[in-house]
């Protein structure tokens, strides 16, 4: 097949606008799927855009969303430091010819403008994040069981950041059809959990892991690595591979697998901040693998955390 022609897709930074193009596209009989990012767009985030097309019965009208979240960051994390090349965004989607929309609004907390309560001092909109004057974000959504465990352990405020402002962005792109990656297996299942529990109207498309061809999984975060910290990192993905390769020949013990993956990446240099496996829909930790089940890492190169994850299909 040729490569789709080039096509400039259409920049929305307001939310009633954005919402106002989505219901145009919905009356031309068209379907909505929305690709969430924070930008820094790899062959990854690309790769979700062809699984958005490809997910859809009929035509559909793409809409990729770029969104630095501010909400699933501690302030210890690398908010300010999040990769950023919106330029270099618009051409690659530009050049898979099936992005119809960009959604990038500037901040999806901001609440107030001149002469409302919640405007600054300056006179101008202020983030509700940051606001103590009584007109804070305060509603949230938590997947409460999901969000437990793997990276919430670590990260405790990171899927509810995630949670709500994924249903904000629903609420706004008011799509039929949403893409996410496994690479972030917890998550897409959080995602999908919600969506159930909430009656989202939308179908959930779980996008499998894209690899460079050394196997390291493509993340915005992998250009922080060092030359030395990527080769190092080639461990997770190896040891994964290893420890799938291991449980499909019948060595399934989970305490095993773990001990064998924790033991590879400290011998790498990495730095372990988990490693489990875990049933594949309900993410229990399983003692053996004689079910569906994923086996989750995450661990630290240098500066940089990385996660990784290997699904395992087995019923023996």
């Amino acid at each position: 097949m040729a490569p789709a022609a080039a096509h400039e897709p259409e920049v929305i930074r307001d939310k009633a606008a954005m919402r106002a193009w989505s219901r145009r596209r919905r009356a031309e009989g068209k379907a909505v799927a929305l690709v969430p990012t924070m930008g820094f767009l790899h062959e990854g985030h690309l790769s979700l855009v062809s699984a958005a097309v490809a997910a859809a019965a009929g035509p559909v009208a793409v809409v990729v969303s770029i969104y630095v979240n501010p909400s699933q960051f501690a302030p210890t994390e690398d908010l300010a430091t999040y990769p950023s090349d919106f330029a270099g965004d618009l051409g690659k989607l530009a050049a898979t010819g099936a992005v119809a929309a960009v959604f990038c609004p500037p901040d999806l907390y901001v609440r107030g403008s001149a002469g409302h309560p919640a405007a600054g001092a300056s006179g101008g909109a202020v983030s509700c994040l940051e606001d103590a004057g009584g007109h804070a974000h305060e509603t949230w959504v938590r997947v409460e069981q999901l969000e437990k465990g793997l990276c919430g352990s670590s990260r405790p405020v990171f899927f509810r950041g995630v949670a709500t402002v994924v249903a904000k962005l629903f609420n706004i792109v008011e799509p039929d059809i949403a893409v996410f990656g496994k690479k972030d297996y917890q998550q897409w299942r959080v995602i999908c959990r919600m969506v159930r529990d909430l009656d989202f109207a939308i179908k959930i498309i779980g996008s499998e892991i894209v690899r460079e061809a050394d196997g390291l999984a493509m993340s915005s975060r992998n250009v922080h690595l060092s030359c030395e910290e990527r080769e190092k990192a080639l461990s997770i993905s190896r040891s994964l591979v290893n420890a799938r390769t291991a449980a499909l020949n019948g060595n399934n013990h989970s305490q095993q697998i773990k001990d064998q993956i924790v033991q590879t990446l400290e011998e790498a240099g990495g730095q372990v901040d988990y490693v489990e496996v875990v049933e594949q829909e309900s993410l229990t930790p399983v003692k053996r693998i004689d079910r569906p089940a994923v086996i989750c890492v995450a661990a630290w190169f240098g500066k940089v955390r990385l996660i990784d994850n290997i699904e395992i299909q087995t019923t023996s």
